[in-house]
């Protein structure tokens, strides 16, 4: 039978409450104790595919049992075999997210694998994310898409393959005066822009992953290139949205997956560097984002605000947690809000409880945005200190 695919109604068999871990807890602490009226919380996260979020045909717990064992533990430093840790997934579900996170402003998600035509699926995730919202008395969202629509890029799986999706707070549009457009150069899914009122421009992005595999040109469909050549060409594009927005006053922030390591921190316990390709691409990227005076000169809020400090984005599954995984997720945000003072804080929740079903965790990053009033009392401010030296 043909019907909406809806989230499980709150009468099916309850899955166990889950458990968050240290760092969650402290998370949420930390964030219900600063006021938020004039900060901005945004969380991205590549979730490897939306379905588990809104499976219907089964209770939830079938899929994702409230615990897993590692299959192979690492080993202690004198040689003897760790014991196998249970860690725990929290219920594959978006609400309980946002509300565990003390409802942020925006959740980035990447890779939802939502075919363009598949309206059922975007109306289950519109719903899922106000889900028990009568409950838990939270704030309602809205769920923004953009989708691949190239003919010869992004045809596999029936069209179940890259995309993005931004929940954003409905309160929180209405006050900035959000508007979410897309962009003419970008046909397989894979960002969109989050703009406000007063000139923050958010990128939900998911950028291309360089391979060899044949890159075809969506107007033809004849082999240009590959998909390495694709990722170049997307940061030179990338590169040319933000500068113009930068140009026209915009503060940019770029939060996503990006797929590369910057540098050998980023990896372990190694960084990749073969085919030599992905060290053209890290280059290319490093270039253009941070390192060229004539490229965009942002700033890896991670490094900016924790220095040295390791802390990774991608852990396959299938593998131990740990043994194997890079910080290729990123936020990244104009040089002058972090002039301005508008950098407050970020954090990266690597944890099994985190990754839940996908292969990625989520980050987070907090910015201000200086309102009028505070640049009219800068000025007075510097005007009286004028004053005073005469």
């Amino acid at each position: 039978m043909d019907r909406d695919v809806s989230p499980p109604p709150s009468k099916r068999r309850k899955p166990s409450p889950s458990i968050p871990d240290t760092e969650t807890m402290n998370l949420a602490k930390h964030l219900s104790s600063r006021s938020t009226t004039d900060n901005i919380r945004i969380f991205a996260w590549n979730i490897n595919g939306i379905s588990p979020f809104v499976q219907s045909a089964k209770p939830i717990t079938s899929f994702f049992p409230r615990t897993s064992v590692s299959t192979a533990p690492p080993k202690r430093s004198n040689g003897t075999q760790a014991p196998r840790v249970p860690s725990i997934i929290p219920t594959a579900s978006l609400r309980a997210f946002l509300r565990r996170h003390n409802w942020p402003h925006a959740l980035l998600l990447q890779e939802v694998k939502i075919s363009p035509k598949d309206e059922r699926t975007k109306r289950a995730v519109q719903a899922a994310i106000n889900a028990s919202a009568d409950e838990d008395g939270g704030p309602s969202y809205t769920a923004h898409f953009t989708l691949p629509r190239d003919p010869h890029n992004a045809k596999g799986f029936g069209g179940k393959l890259y995309g993005v999706a931004s929940l954003l707070r409905d309160d929180f549009c209405r006050h900035r005066g959000v508007r979410v457009r897309d962009v003419d150069w970008d046909l397989e899914g894979r960002l969109h822009v989050i703009e406000t009122k007063d000139q923050l421009a958010i990128f939900n992005i998911y950028a291309v992953n360089g391979t060899d595999s044949a890159y075809r040109s969506p107007e033809t469909g004849a082999v240009v290139g590959t998909r390495h050549d694709r990722k170049l060409a997307f940061h030179a594009l990338l590169l040319e949205e933000c500068r113009r927005m930068e140009l026209e006053g915009w503060r940019v922030v770029l939060a996503g997956d990006f797929n590369v390591a910057r540098a050998r921190i980023d990896g372990w316990p190694n960084l990749r560097e073969w085919p030599r390709q992905h060290c053209v691409n890290r280059a290319d990227f490093n270039a253009k984002f941070f390192e060229d005076e004539v490229g965009l000169r942002a700033v890896d809020v991670w490094r900016e605000l924790k220095g040295d400090e390791k802390a990774y984005t991608y852990y396959p599954r299938g593998v131990a947690w740990g043994s194997s995984c890079d910080r290729v997720d990123y936020a990244i945000v104009s040089r002058k809000l972090v002039e301005e003072g508008g950098l407050v804080d970020t954090g990266i929740l690597n944890s099994p409880a985190e990754r839940g079903p996908s292969d990625h965790v989520p980050l987070w990053v907090e910015v201000r945005v200086p309102r009028e009033e505070d640049d009219r009392e800068n000025r007075s401010g510097a005007n009286r200190e004028y004053e005073s030296t005469r």
